[in-house]
């Protein structure tokens, strides 16, 4: 789970990381009225996204006066910000947030967050602050510096040392840093985050160190235990279908291809939407309906899939292991008549009663193409699709 930058430094500031004064608002009236609790003649206005990248689309603006403020704030409330990660949609901007400036000597990066491969909390800084890590990484790999945590001790002082010396930091500077640091660690396990980052952290004229920016993604299994941290959540800013899917216990991850993808296991999801990609099709979707689906998910699983637009075709891959074939088969023709079904549907089924899943398939008056192999399934269904898209 996300949340939004000013909720983020909200969380931040009570774990005593230091953070730009600032106000949320969701009015151009109201940007207004915040610049007279914000000291100062320049403000910066900032478009409030699940996504990074905002300053390169129009969603930072720097404010010279309270006109400016008050006609950025008005562009940017009510419209969509798009950038590289939210998609060519974007995101609904319904709130800005108005902040202090501050005259900048340095820009750094720092974040933590759990290192799977370790199994340990790491913190990753570098010098290059204010720029995509990714691309820092990849240019200039030798400017990133990673630090990893031993659970048994914790972060120690000499470790937050190691890292302000790396990021050529001295003086107070070095305990603002701890500070940060430590503030940093207690946030992540005291609220089960996965990744807390800082970007640009800042050292401003006066060297003091602040969070100019903040993101932080939870872990979702763990979002239910904090019901702090559940009031933050923005469904406006996550996609419906992925929300619906939740409600039905279907794992749903939204693609920009055409042909919509039902399989019951994650793995096999990912073999199946390979096998899409390699006979020239796109996926549309991930959507794993679990082991032990049933009729009704089926049918659930259809409208999600139904609901994307661009959807030409439809691919099911089912593994009947725990759940019949045959259960299954009747589950899609049930689902095929609901929903109304207007687009081609090729059902791959394997395992127990397949031989009368598929029977029950090709002697249904849907349509439904009953493949014999998955390589099969793949091939009918990308040919389907793009008949489909010459409006054949």
């Amino acid at each position: 789970m996300n949340i939004h930058e000013y909720q983020a430094k909200q969380l931040f500031k009570s774990f005593g990381i230091a953070a730009p004064q600032g106000e949320m608002v969701t009015t151009a009236e109201d940007a207004v009225l915040a610049t007279q609790d914000i000291p100062g003649n320049i403000w910066v206005v900032k478009a409030q996204v699940h996504a990074g990248g905002r300053g390169k689309v129009g969603g930072v603006k720097l404010a010279k006066n309270t006109d400016e403020v008050k006609q950025y704030a008005s562009d940017m409330l009510g419209s969509r910000l798009v950038t590289k990660q939210t998609g060519t949609e974007g995101l609904p901007i319904e709130s800005v947030l108005i902040e202090k400036t501050y005259p900048i000597k340095h820009e750094f990066y720092l974040s933590v967050l759990v290192d799977r491969a370790t199994e340990r909390v790491m913190f990753i800084s570098s010098v290059a602050g204010g720029m995509d890590i990714e691309e820092v990484a990849e240019q200039s790999p030798e400017k990133i510096i990673t630090l990893l945590i031993n659970p048994a001790a914790g972060l120690q002082s000499y470790q937050c040392r190691q890292v302000a010396f790396d990021l050529s930091l001295q003086g107070v500077q070095i305990r603002a840093l701890e500070k940060i640091m430590r503030g940093m660690y207690c946030l992540l396990l005291e609220k089960d985050a996965s990744q807390i980052e800082i970007n640009p952290l800042v050292e401003t004229d006066d060297g003091e160190l602040l969070a100019l920016d903040a993101k932080i993604n939870f872990d979702d299994n763990s979002v239910a235990l904090h019901s702090d941290i559940a009031d933050l959540r923005d469904e406006g800013q996550e996609d419906e279908k992925e929300n619906k899917a939740q409600e039905f216990d279907l794992n749903y991850i939204t693609l920009d291809g055409t042909i919509g993808c039902m399989v019951n296991g994650a793995g096999l999801a990912m073999a199946t939407m390979d096998l899409v990609k390699l006979k020239g099709g796109s996926p549309a979707n991930f959507l794993d309906v679990g082991g032990g689906t049933t009729p009704e998910k089926v049918c659930e699983a259809f409208k999600l899939i139904l609901s994307d637009k661009n959807v030409k075709a439809v691919l099911v891959n089912i593994f009947g292991g725990i759940v019949q074939c045959d259960v299954i088969a009747k589950g899609i023709l049930t689902a095929v008549d609901e929903v109304h079904v207007q687009v081609p549907v090729v059902v791959r089924l394997e395992g127990t009663n397949a031989e009368k899943g598929r029977e029950l398939l090709n002697n249904s008056s849907f349509g439904v193409v009953a493949a014999d192999n998955l390589a099969s399934a793949a091939e009918q269904v990308v040919e389907l699709a793009s008949n489909e898209g010459k409006g054949a």
